[in-house]
């Protein structure tokens, strides 16, 4: 469970959040500017003191402390055992796509990282990428492969920051099913930043509703959602 009491600030924006995200797979949905990505990367510990000015708060991630301020100061006595993967894939271009995936391997032995590999390959369904280069992928081909870059570690919490946006809808929703299933299998909490509502509607997920750097609701994705659920199928009505 992750337990979130904390307010940041950049530049004039800021952010005030103050919950606890219990589900396995959580939602922060909201427009442009709410503060998703923001809120992302402070779980990740990417924001800290280089790009957000912290006023007050802590995170903990299953009874242990991740972040807390004292007089203005980011402090981080645990260790995350997070991933984040962001809207941008930002693979290692030097790299095949198998020593990109295998990065945070190297702990484990060659025949070991080899097979760890191809499972989260197989996973996001690009095995037939094992020996490219990452300037010789589509979009859409970069974000699978950033995708089992980071589930490849094992993490306990999963991060995504509208990892699928290169994809198109079809391919999006059944990624997200699988990983989801995946997730729920290994035991790894999930909070998915999107603006896209049907991201939220096409599993069972809780939604965190943001607007404007505030969580404005909580719950299930088709109470919280209800508006967007009913847009989305006036849409396809009149289409």
């Amino acid at each position: 469970m992750l337990e979130l009491a904390l307010k940041a600030r950049r530049g004039s924006f800021q952010l005030e959040i103050d919950c606890h995200l219990a589900s396995d797979w959580t939602v922060v949905f909201g427009p442009s500017g709410a503060g998703k990505s923001m809120l992302l990367r402070l779980l990740a510990g990417l924001d800290e003191n280089a790009h957000s000015q912290p006023v007050d708060g802590k995170i903990a991630f299953d009874g242990a402390i991740l972040t807390e301020t004292t007089r203005g100061i980011w402090l981080r006595p645990g260790h995350r055992h997070t991933s984040l993967v962001a809207q941008q894939p930002s693979l290692f271009p030097h790299l095949s796509i198998e020593a990109n995936v295998a990065y945070g391997l190297s702990s484990k032995d060659r025949d070991q990282r080899a097979r760890r590999v191809a499972e989260m390959l197989e996973l996001v369904d690009a095995t037939d990428l094992i020996k490219r280069r990452p300037q010789d992928l589509s979009g859409g081909q970069a974000q699978r492969v950033a995708l089992a870059r980071a589930l490849a570690p094992s993490p306990r919490l999963l991060l995504l920051d509208e990892p699928f946006s290169a994809l198109d809808g079809v391919a999006s929703d059944a990624l997200i099913v699988r990983l989801q299933a995946w997730a729920q299998s290994n035991r790894v909490q999930t909070v998915l930043a999107t603006h896209d509502a049907t991201d939220a509607l096409s599993t069972s997920a809780e939604v965190a509703l943001l607007r404007e750097g505030r969580l404005v609701a909580l719950g299930p994705a088709t109470e919280v959602l209800h508006d967007e659920r009913q847009r989305i199928a006036l849409r396809l009505a009149t289409t």
